[in-house]
């Protein structure tokens, strides 16, 4: 009876413990659906918006502004390539040469990424362990839909796949929310491992309701929209595309494709 009894304490201490570390390893940042955001890539951040979310480049920020937006309340999501290489970073030598696609169309020095090349785990990890160290609440890897352009590499769905949960992976063990960015085909799947989604254009490309999973599960869809008809509001069209961004419960901004705070419009 005795040793009976004993197993059973044994194995109860087993599922707490197990517990207990599920628990922990959920504590990263989740913005929920109601989460206001700004986002800003280039120039000197704006700090004076009152919401709850600053998405900003994770180089080019240092820890001071980190940190200043910390004490204003602000949670940090800190944006860098995972789908590509950027030729002006500061760790271009670490991405392996054959790794290297074809360049990307429109963006000067930057090329496509063979992510299925081992040697880019650790350039990758090393980026999420700067966001760690810089105090960055998230992530938002870009460019994670490589295996749907013209990389040069014929990546799969499923190596796409194994990627991007890779990233998800990687930077929840670093205790670090990630948004999804691109890839809507594989939302359903992709869905459980991102805690929220960062959207381009949605509304113009009549996508948003492959959204919806994040919207479901009470995680948010932060969405930027750059078409004229937005930034002019002509004939209305702003003013009928922020009410359907309202009903599908995105926080939708109009912002200028460069991300440069030269203007900013919230649907909300």
């Amino acid at each position: 009876m005795k040793s009976i009894l004993f197993i059973l304490a044994t194995l109860f201490l087993i599922a707490c413990g197990d517990s207990n570390e599920k628990k922990q390893e959920s504590t990263w940042y989740k913005p929920d659906v109601n989460a206001m955001w700004q986002w800003q890539l280039h120039g000197d951040v704006n700090t004076s918006y009152s919401v709850e979310i600053y998405d900003i480049d994770l180089f080019d920020s240092n820890s001071t502004l980190i940190e200043s937006l910390h004490k204003d309340g602000k949670k940090i999501i800190c944006y860098f390539s995972a789908g590509s290489y950027e030729s002006w970073r500061v760790d271009k030598a670490d991405f392996p040469q054959d790794a290297l696609g074809y360049d990307m169309n429109g963006w000067a020095g930057e090329k496509w990424l063979d992510i299925t090349h081992v040697g880019l785990e650790s350039v990758m990890k090393a980026r999420l362990d700067l966001a760690k160290t810089k105090g960055c609440d998230g992530v938002e890897p870009d460019n994670m839909d490589g295996y749907n352009n013209n990389s040069s590499f014929a990546l799969s769905e499923a190596e796409q796949l194994k990627y991007n949960k890779f990233i998800a992976n990687e930077a929840h063990k670093r205790g670090l929310g990630v948004a999804l960015k691109n890839d809507l085909a594989q939302i359903v799947e992709l869905e459980p491992y991102y805690d929220f989604a960062v959207n381009e254009q949605c509304h113009k490309f009549n996508e948003c309701s492959l959204l919806q999973p994040f919207i479901d599960t009470n995680k948010a869809v932060l969405n930027a929209e750059y078409s004229s008809k937005y930034v002019n509001n002509i004939n209305g069209a702003r003013d009928v595309m922020c009410a359907d961004s309202l009903v599908l419960k995105f926080k939708t901004l109009v912002l200028p494709v460069n991300l440069d705070d030269s203007f900013r419009v919230s649907c909300d």
